[in-house]
């Protein structure tokens, strides 16, 4: 049986050509519209709790807010831009992002949000996540 491949003709990949050519048929973007941060995260669990280390750099803790609904958990955080002008500067370019950032995902078992906690320094915002007790399913007889 003969293997089937997709061919890419923008994926040039001889050795010494490999950089040369990557990229040189495809537009070149110079605007920075798509490069929001991208809230990057960690998680970890044992039998009692989540622990979670996301990165969010730039953003001050005021501005992260953090909700927790069940077993799913959203991170929101705003990048805002300081708007200094000193006389005689002029901003030739900016490769800074500013605006807001979303993330949600769900976990395993449903979190114990009255003990939740969460801890923000040198942009990593660490939370702590108690599982919530399970409840004991109850069997009912049927008569």
């Amino acid at each position: 049986m003969a293997n089937v491949t997709r061919y890419d003709p923008f994926d040039v990949y001889v050795e010494p050509f490999d950089n040369l050519f990557r990229g040189f048929f495809r537009p070149v973007r110079t605007d920075n519209a798509d490069a929001a941060v991208q809230i990057k995260i960690d998680v970890k669990e044992d039998d009692k709790a989540y622990t979670i280390h996301a990165e969010i750099p730039g953003v001050k803790k005021e501005d992260i807010h953090v909700t927790v609904d069940g077993n799913q958990v959203s991170l929101a955080a705003e990048i805002k831009r300081d708007s200094e002008t000193r006389e005689g500067e002029k901003l030739l370019r900016s490769e800074r992002y500013y605006g807001k950032t979303y993330r949600s995902f769900t976990l395993g078992s449903d979190v114990d949000d009255a003990t939740a906690e969460a801890k923000y320094s040198d942009g990593v915002l660490e939370l702590k996540l108690p599982k919530k007790a399970a409840s004991n399913a109850k069997r009912l007889e049927i008569r």
